[in-house]
């Protein structure tokens, strides 16, 4: 009796996870289509952190503390930074569901409550990942270089998506919180005070120490400092706990931010359903 409910119960779990997978799958394959309606806020997504990783090659310069080729060491900074942009398209969208109603017919519809939001997540992911490929086209055009393998390369844009699911999600739980279009543009304003307080595009070393030690802290640092090494590109890296743990942080960061975002946001998704 024990074995035959064990069954049906696994059976039943497999059918709902199915059906969730499903649903979000339907979810995603409608965020991927107002790509087609929207072609140039896609575009601009695309183009921004080009001119970012450009303007700051060419025109603005920098590398504080940095010895050899600046390129080497900007690159994967600027990828990192890239992992933190767009997210004010993400949370744009999720607060025009909500304000418009759409959010109400989906509840009204027999599929799972936190499609929507997987969903959005996975059209996101998507997008990041071809913003990502153009970044890393940009970077060779220009002269930058990795030099290991082909597995510490995927293992460096592992972590750079990784990084991206863990920013999505904080974005997405803050846009809900917001509620509205005006205040997510006050909100997103906050993503580039915790992108450049990183080791992006200075090294800590020639910073102040209290605010060196800070940047050392930041996730989107280990992350950085972590693909750099992936790469094989040179980098300043300090003595401090953090800067000798950056592959351990640009992991442990980003997981523990889903841990605590991800069940905020389906939370505050299913409390705005009622």
């Amino acid at each position: 009796m024990s074995a035959t409910h064990s069954v049906d119960t696994a059976h039943g779990t497999g059918l709902k996870l199915s059906w969730a997978a499903a649903d979000s799958w339907t979810m995603t394959r409608r965020e991927l289509a107002h790509w087609a309606r929207q072609p140039v806020q896609v575009v601009v997504g695309l183009v921004f952190p080009v001119m970012m990783l450009l303007m700051f090659s060419y025109l603005i310069g920098g590398g504080q503390g940095i010895e050899g080729d600046f390129k080497s060491y900007l690159v994967p900074g600027m990828l990192t930074m890239t992992m933190a942009f767009g997210l004010e398209a993400t949370m744009l969208s999720v607060t025009q569901d909500l304000g418009k109603g759409v959010i109400d017919r989906f509840r009204s519809m027999p599929m799972n409550s936190g499609a929507v939001l997987v969903g959005r997540s996975v059209a996101d992911m998507l997008q990041s990942a071809v913003g990502l490929t153009v970044m890393i086209a940009i970077g060779y055009a220009i002269g930058w270089r990795w030099h290991h393998g082909f597995a510490s390369f995927l293992g460096a844009v592992g972590l750079l998506l990784l990084l991206r699911f863990a920013m999505l999600w904080i974005g997405i739980h803050l846009a809900m919180v917001a509620g509205k279009a005006e205040l997510v543009q006050a909100v997103q304003i906050l993503v580039w005070p915790v992108s450049f307080l990183s080791n992006a595009i200075a090294s800590p070393e020639s910073m102040p120490s209290w605010l060196g030690a800070i940047v050392e802290w930041n996730p989107m640092s280990a992350t950085a400092t972590a693909v750099r090494s992936l790469f094989g590109n040179p980098g300043a890296v300090g003595d401090s706990w953090a800067a000798t743990h950056a592959e351990l942080l640009a992991v442990a960061w980003p997981v523990a931010l889903v841990a605590v975002f991800f069940p905020l946001a389906v939370k505050r998704f299913r409390d705005l359903s009622r």
